[in-house]
């Protein structure tokens, strides 16, 4: 565990995309609403923090869906000068063997007590820079391997050296996931005064860096863990250092791995729940792998009606989340009537988004993720005489879908055109709406609204799931597989239900053959058709009080508040002092 006795020095946190603002298209999904969750909960904490991403000029993408689910991209362009404050200090970064300026855009975020952390948005689109310099840090996830480890470089090596530009000193390095591993080369650059290279560092200098250095990893899948073959290494870091991190074994049959070299640096390794740090562990044998499970910042997803709702019976919920816990004795006919007015939030905006009018007392189902294959969002539709008798004999279901697919995946946009055949052959029997453009601000609606939270990965390839974690927040149960977050939070009837029982950390495959697709499905079936749909129509407050279990447990417990504390005291060690709370 790193042991440092600066107080007062602040903690860096790198992350490749970090979502701040709904209006500013800097994150693609999970990995960059955590780092925003991180990020507020430590403002709330008091925490000495420091945000490090950058600024994508294009955004992610605005997603557009035609009549047949075939998904079209187009940049989602905004003006960082609206939102944040433009900073004059430069650095230069060595990419291609080209100095490239960097600069940076700062932004604040203000926590319950009054504590600000500072978020740095750096950007390589400045006019000294070269045309294909200026475009490293227009679009998240955008363009070729050269592209994408130009990036990594500006957020690695620019953002130390940005921090010591900007007179900051901090006493710990947090990489958030493997994009942001070169920053302890930033730092042996800095420290040994030789740009670049990692060469005159010796044993003592590797071991006073681990001591500074924390890595999150937030993949079980190998597929999910960047890896760059030596041309592109030699392309853009140069022939010299990546020869000195192939040296170090920081490579993996013969390409540079990402996450190897993140956790070589690394003097606290963690994965984002108990069940990924297992897997973790099995993939990367050669380190240690902790635990710090994932967390949401329950003030940024408790919709209107549930944050009336917990001043009612716990006013200090925002100061100290556990206090949620209380909620287990909260009148049912409240929680119902809190959830309902969301839902009709929710439906509105779905009326307003689709022109579809859906009915407020139907059973209404979410399935909003990232359109991956391994997470099986279309599995609900994978029988669809299975969902008509299921109409038929329990009572009306709606769907909701919403959820971006990477633009290079093909077989994550191949599951959302099956979506859309599945609702037209659907049709008015079970209404299933896919709303386009999934973000902070349908996420949060979509939480609240529903009246299940719906989650099929493959076991054990979900790191954590948050989604679930903001559903509980507002008194919506999950039915999902056991894997990730879910192992923890699940308590069968109280907080929510299981499909299947749990596969264990089993070994991870690099594809999903192992999935049993027909199995999950029928066992995924007969749970909403015998127990979870019948409770909604037969007991309503039978219901209502799972939602409220799922709220009083997980919501106070699986929140960024604890997970940052978590940290403070295990991987940022004496640093981690409270300034309120």
């Amino acid at each position: 565990m790193p042991t440092r006795t600066d107080a007062t020095a602040p903690i860096a946190y790198f992350s490749m995309e970090i979502a701040v603002e709904e209006a500013m298209p800097t994150y693609s999904g999970g990995l960059g609403v955590l780092a925003g969750d991180h990020l507020r909960a430590a403002a709330d904490l008091g925490l000495p923090l420091l945000g490090v991403t950058l600024v994508y000029h294009h955004g992610f993408f605005r997603q557009t869906l035609a009549a047949d689910g075939t998904q079209r991209e187009s940049p989602a362009r905004w003006s960082p000068a609206q939102r944040l404050e433009p900073l004059e200090e430069r650095v230069i970064v060595d990419i291609g063997g080209r100095p490239v300026t960097v600069a940076a855009w700062r932004y604040r975020i203000t926590g319950v007590g009054g504590h600000q952390v500072e978020v740095y948005f750096l950007d390589s689109r400045l006019p000294e820079n070269d045309p294909e310099d200026q475009a490293i840090t227009d679009g998240l996830y955008a363009g070729d391997q050269a592209m994408r480890l130009s990036q990594e470089a500006v957020l690695g090596l620019g953002g130390t050296a940005m921090l010591a530009a900007l007179g900051h000193e901090p006493s710990t390095f947090h990489m958030n996931e493997g994009h942001a591993a070169l920053v302890p080369v930033g730092l042996l650059a800095l420290g040994v005064g030789t740009r670049g290279s990692i060469g005159a560092a010796g044993d003592a200098d590797l071991d006073a860096l681990r001591d500074r250095c924390v890595f999150t990893t937030h993949t079980p899948v190998p597929a999910g863990h960047d890896r760059f073959p030596p041309d592109v290494c030699d392309q853009v870091l140069g022939p010299a250092l990546a020869g000195e991190l192939e040296r170090l074994g920081c490579f993996e049959r013969g390409q540079l791995n990402m996450t190897t070299l993140g956790m070589f640096f690394a003097g606290f390794i963690n994965g984002v729940a108990q069940r990924h740090a297992a897997v973790s562990q099995a993939m990367f044998s050669r380190y240690t792998v902790r635990s710090v499970t994932n967390g949401v910042h329950v003030r940024t997803w408790a919709a209107p009606s549930s944050q009336r709702l917990f001043d009612r019976h716990t006013p200090r919920w925002r100061e100290d989340n556990t206090v949620l816990r209380y909620l287990s004795t909260a009148p049912l006919s409240e929680v119902r009537a809190a959830h309902d007015e969301a839902k009709q939030e929710l439906l509105d905006e779905v009326a307003r988004r689709s022109g579809r009018e859906l009915a407020p007392e139907a059973f209404t189902i979410a399935v909003a993720r990232r359109a991956a294959a391994y997470k099986r969002n279309d599995l609900l539709l994978s029988d669809l005489p299975q969902l008509r008798r299921l109409v038929m004999d329990v009572g009306p279901v709606q769907v909701l879908y919403s959820g971006k697919s990477h633009p290079k995946d093909a077989a994550g946009k191949k599951v959302v055109a099956r979506v859309a055949a599945a609702a037209r052959e659907l049709g008015d029997t079970v209404p299933v709406v896919y709303l386009e453009n999934y973000d902070m601000a349908l996420g949060a609606l979509l939480c609240a609204g529903v009246d299940l939270w719906l989650n099929t990965p493959v076991a054990p390839h979900e790191a954590s799931g948050t989604s679930g974690m903001k559903a509980a927040v507002n008194g919506v149960p999950s039915l999902s597989v056991l894997d990730g977050w879910w192992v923890e939070g699940h308590i069968e009837g109280v907080t929510g239900w299981a499909i299947g029982d749990d596969p264990g950390a089993r070994a991870v495959a690099s594809d999903l053959d192992g999935a049993d697709d027909a199995a999950d499905a029928a066992e995924m079936y007969r749970m909403l058709r015998e127990i979870v749909v019948p409770l909604y129509y037969s007991d309503p407050d039978g219901y209502a009080a799972v939602g409220r279990g799922a709220m009083a447990l997980n919501g106070s417990f699986f929140t960024t508040q604890r997970m940052v504390s978590e940290y403070a005291g295990s991987a940022y060690g004496a640093v981690a002092v409270f300034r309120t709370a």
